[in-house]
C-alpha cells in the first residue's frame, strides 16, 4: 500500500484541478452545495479570514456543532492554515465543555445553538458573561485563559459573537503571498486534529492526530470500499467522532467520493 505524504489542504487543492465541476459535498435537504472547485476556493477566503482574526499556526478551533455546513468548512479552513481542529460532543453539558475548551488551551470556537435539550448558547454565556458585550466575538475570561473568540454559526447570531458569515469579510487583510506564505510551512507530519475520548473510565482525553494519520486511516477504508469519483457517501454519523470524519470524509477526499 502506498500511503499519502501530503496535507489535507493539497489534497483538496488537487482535487479542485482535477475534478473541478464534480460534487464534493451536499448537505441534507440540499441548502449547501459545492463543488471540489468550489469548496477549495471558499475555504481558501474562511482560512485567510481566520489568519487575518489572529488565528497561527498550531492554535486550536474547536467546533460544536451537528453536521453542519459550517464544520465541513471550519474542517478544511483550518487545516490550509495549519490551526488544529478540536472536535467537540454535541452532548456536552457545561462542565465537559469547560473542561475541554481548558485543556485544550481552545483559542476559537465555532458553535451552533444547540442541540436536543442542550442550550449552547446559555451554556457559553454562562461560562463566558462579558461574551454579550463584545462586538467581534471577542472574550477575555479568567476560566477559560486562552479562549479569545466565539464564533457562531447559523442564522440570528447571538449577542457578542462573530457571524460564521463574517469571517470572509476579513479574508481581503491577509495577502495571497502571506498566504502562501503559511501554507508553505505545512507538514504531513504535523498535528491538525485533537479528538476527544469518550471518558468512560476517567477525564477525556485528547487524542493528537496528524494530516498523515487521519487521511490514510480515511484511505484504508475508502480503498476497501473501492471508493471512486464516481460515488457518493451518505455520513449519517457524527462528525465530531473518528467515524464520521476519519471513516466518512478522509475515505471520501482520498478517493475524490461526493
Amino acid at each position: 500500500m502506498e500511503f499519502i505524504e501530503k496535507t489535507i489542504g493539497e489534497i483538496v487543492g488537487e482535487l479542485a484541478k482535477k475534478y473541478p465541476d464534480n460534487l464534493a459535498v451536499k448537505s441534507w435537504g440540499g441548502d449547501f452545495e459545492r463543488t471540489w472547485k468550489e469548496l477549495d476556493e471558499e475555504t481558501d477566503r474562511i482560512a485567510k479570514g481566520l489568519m487575518a482574526l489572529g488565528v497561527q499556526k498550531g492554535d486550536k478551533v474547536s467546533v460544536w456543532a451537528t453536521n453542519i455546513p459550517e464544520w465541513i468548512l471550519a474542517l478544511f479552513a483550518t487545516t490550509k492554515i495549519g490551526a488544529i481542529l478540536v472536535t467537540v460532543n454535541t452532548n456536552y453539558k457545561i462542565f465537559e465543555l469547560e473542561y475541554l475548551l481548558r485543556q485544550s488551551d481552545t483559542k476559537v470556537l465555532v458553535m451552533m445553538k444547540g442541540f436536543k435539550d442542550s442550550d449552547y448558547i446559555s451554556i457559553i454565556n454562562t461560562l463566558l458573561p462579558d461574551l454579550k458585550n463584545s462586538t467581534d466575538g471577542s472574550v477575555k475570561a479568567d476560566n477559560l485563559p486562552m479562549l479569545e473568540r466565539v464564533i457562531f454559526a447559523g442564522k440570528d447570531t447571538p449577542a457578542g459573537m462573530l457571524p460564521f458569515n463574517d469571517i470572509v469579510k476579513y479574508a481581503d487583510k491577509v495577502s495571497d503571498e502571506e498566504y502562501e506564505a503559511r501554507k508553505a510551512t505545512l507538514h504531513c507530519h504535523e498535528v491538525i486534529n485533537i479528538q476527544y475520548t469518550s471518558g468512560t473510565t476517567g477525564f477525556p482525553k485528547g487524542v493528537m492526530l496528524t494530516h498523515y494519520n487521519i487521511l490514510n486511516n480515511g484511505k484504508t477504508i475508502g480503498d476497501g470500499m473501492k471508493f471512486t469519483e464516481n460515488d457518493k457517501l451518505c455520513i449519517c454519523v457524527p462528525l465530531f467522532h473518528c467515524f464520521g470524519l476519519v471513516l466518512g470524509v478522509m475515505a471520501c477526499i482520498t478517493h475524490a467520493t461526493s
